[in-house]
């Protein structure tokens, strides 16, 4: 018989909920739990849908579960082994775009709240499962700005983020807070001229290339216990009009910190234009903050967890904050507990996206016993 975790993650699998499309996914879970006794608030910014379902009012802890029902393009739908929303299972592996990420986490926490609710109708605190269908493009009119509002009308004390974590087995590595990203696009001005008469000009390919050079290789910080250092990466250099005799007038470069808390926006900033200024460059930034990084201390939620993960599959978890950013980073400024725990991160955005049917089964049973221990302690 098939783990009814299962079925609900093929029924969210087979909605085309390309971002910004939640294609009914939201709906589906509000119409699940609201006959349960759950309540729910649903918004909608431009495209994207938003919704928090929770159940409970009474004083104690409270747990938000936070997902997204937005997926990536499946791509090349020649190289799929099964149509990419077929949520096809074989070989006790399910199948589809969205599994990992991060279809099959909602339906385990979808699980896992329904059943805490049907245990102890009458619980101390509130549990709660906040959506969005943003997570995976711009990430402007979802979670950022949903977040606030529910922040108004809802106290939450921890935040359990679905997304992909696990590297190897199930329940391995936890996400306890991630680095920061911040972009920055740089212009380097020069002055336009013919390639044979380059006195009449200034090639600001040569002049930046030496600020690069340094950029390269500086230390921005060196981290924490939890943090690896802050990088900076050029991800695009652009100059020239695509003809062979001109010297450009400008260069355009495009980069991105991801950062520790041993940084911030103004100290990377600073640090950046007295490199540039070092050089006796002439130039303009244009910066786009994505996300400040987060990290989580909280020792009592940090344990319990620890404490599931080790109970239902044997692992003990490492605490880290590798990879890139997740919607926890517009909850933590609240003053909420956040970490992110979820299926094998191996196949996300990929060809034959997949996860083992028992992972999805254990994480249910993870999401489960971590309720029961925060907010029936």
């Amino acid at each position: 018989m098939e783990p009814e975790v299962i079925g609900l993650a093929k029924q969210l699998i087979q909605k085309p909920s390309y971002t910004p499309d939640d294609a009914g996914c939201q709906p589906l879970l509000m119409n699940r739990l609201g006959g349960q006794g759950f309540q729910g608030e649903h918004h909608r910014f431009g495209e994207v849908d938003n919704v928090l379902i929770w159940h409970g009012d009474s004083p104690g802890p409270s747990l938000l579960f936070l997902g997204h029902t937005d997926v990536v393009p499946p791509g090349d739908l020649g190289a799929w082994d099964h149509e990419p929303l077929s949520a096809h299972v074989e070989s006790g592996v399910l199948f589809g775009r969205g599994v990992a990420d991060m279809k099959g986490s909602i339906a385990a926490m979808v699980l896992a709240i329904e059943k805490f609710v049907g245990q102890y109708p009458n619980h101390p605190g509130k549990v709660a499962l906040m959506l969005t269908s943003d997570e995976e493009g711009v990430a402007l009119d979802g979670v950022k700005k949903f977040m606030p509002l529910m922040a108004q009308k809802h106290h939450f004390d921890y935040c359990m983020v679905g997304e992909p974590s696990s590297s190897v087995v199930l329940g391995d590595t936890v996400r306890v807070g991630r680095r920061g990203s911040l972009h920055v696009n740089i212009t380097v001005k020069g002055q336009q001229g013919h390639v044979a008469y380059p006195h009449n000009a200034q090639n600001p390919i040569f002049l930046a290339a030496r600020a690069i050079d340094e950029l390269s290789r500086f230390e921005w910080d060196i981290g924490n216990e939890d943090f690896p250092a802050t990088s900076f990466q050029v991800s695009n250099i652009n100059a020239g009009s695509g003809v062979t005799n001109i010297i450009p007038g400008e260069l355009k470069i495009t980069a991105n910190f991801r950062y520790s808390p041993e940084s911030s926006q103004q100290s990377l900033a600073e640090q950046l234009q007295h490199i540039l200024d070092h050089h006796q460059l002439s130039y303009e930034l244009d910066w786009q903050l994505s996300g400040e990084p987060f990290h989580c201390k909280n020792e009592v939620y940090k344990q319990a967890l620890k404490a599931s993960v080790k109970k239902i599959t044997g692992v003990i978890p490492e605490f880290n904050t590798a990879g890139g950013t997740s919607d926890g980073r517009f909850v933590a400024p609240h003053g909420i507990a956040t970490m992110e725990l979820g299926p094998i991160n191996k196949t996300i955005h990929q060809v034959n996206e997949c996860e083992k049917v028992a992972h999805l089964v254990q994480l249910e049973s993870i999401y489960l016993d971590l309720i029961q221990r925060l907010l029936l302690k």
